[in-house]
């Protein structure tokens, strides 16, 4: 999880994981060309860049101003896929990597210190790729919400499964106050954050597929004003349309990231 923006102290505990736990606070995209991924996705979503405190290979892409999202040029070097990632709040990491393992789900990284909290990326026992993130939050929930990432969507074999790995991990539906909703709305899992949807769960990917798209995994939905004008950007820089409809269009990226633009209308 790339940081770059501290919240001050007076805000710390309204933008804790304590405070918005279980649901989705980050997205990140590993990459090979930190320079190419920049102008593609400054080009495609409008974003600026600013550094962030990990090194020189990590950035954090600015909306409007608003941190939205963290870039990571280590895909070669640490042998990672390239991907985006979504990072889920949690009051601790520890606990939540035990209960992941704990009903299948392993473990690749951490859970690691990376100031002002800590991360680790686990997988499912489906195999699709998440984080969950420890500590103050890079910025404001509802800010970064705003800003433009729309919700998140896992497409998986079995919603339902999926729904209760995710469920006891991250405590969906408990009595602790402040946690996600969850309910069965129009053929998927959908849940709820302070009442917004902030992530879906669909039935229908296949383990097997030789195709990663249609394998398990998270989708990162992207908001923005004009689905068409994004997809002409994409395929002008290097990207690629996998496919277009008036309100959403699923692009990937010259690295081979896959993530999707929602119109605004459609939030």
């Amino acid at each position: 999880m790339n940081h770059d923006v501290r919240p001050t102290s007076a805000t710390k505990d309204v933008l804790s994981t304590h405070s918005v736990f279980g649901a989705p606070c980050w997205v990140s995209l590993t990459s090979r060309d930190q320079k190419a991924t920049e102008e593609f996705y400054t080009a495609v979503l409008g974003w600026e860049w600013q550094s962030a405190k990990l090194g020189d290979r990590f950035r954090v892409a600015l909306a409007d101003g608003t941190p939205v999202a963290g870039i990571a040029a280590v895909a070669s070097m640490w042998q990672m896929a390239v991907a985006w990632t979504p990072y889920f709040a949690v009051p601790s990491a520890d606990e939540a990597v035990a209960r992941a393992q704990e009903r299948g789900g392993t473990t690749a990284v951490g859970p690691l210190s990376f100031p002002p909290g800590r991360a680790a990326l686990l997988a499912d026992r489906d195999g699709a790729t998440f984080g969950i993130w420890e500590g103050e939050l890079v910025a404001d929930w509802e800010s970064w919400r705003e800003a433009q990432p729309a919700f998140i969507r896992l497409h998986t074999r079995d919603a339902f499964d999926a729904a209760i790995f995710y469920g006891e991990v991250f405590e969906w539906a408990s009595d602790r106050p402040g946690c996600c909703e969850v309910r069965y709305e129009g053929g998927e899992v959908v849940l709820r954050s302070r009442g917004d949807v902030v992530a879906r769960i669909e039935s229908g990917a296949l383990g097997s597929a030789p195709d990663p798209s249609i394998r398990p995994h998270w989708q990162v939905h992207f908001a923005v004003a004009d689905v068409a004008a994004c997809a002409r950007a994409a395929e002008v820089h290097g990207g690629s349309v996998l496919s277009k409809g008036l309100e959403e269009a699923v692009l990937r990226d010259p690295d081979g990231a896959q993530f999707t633009v929602t119109s605004r209308r459609e939030r």
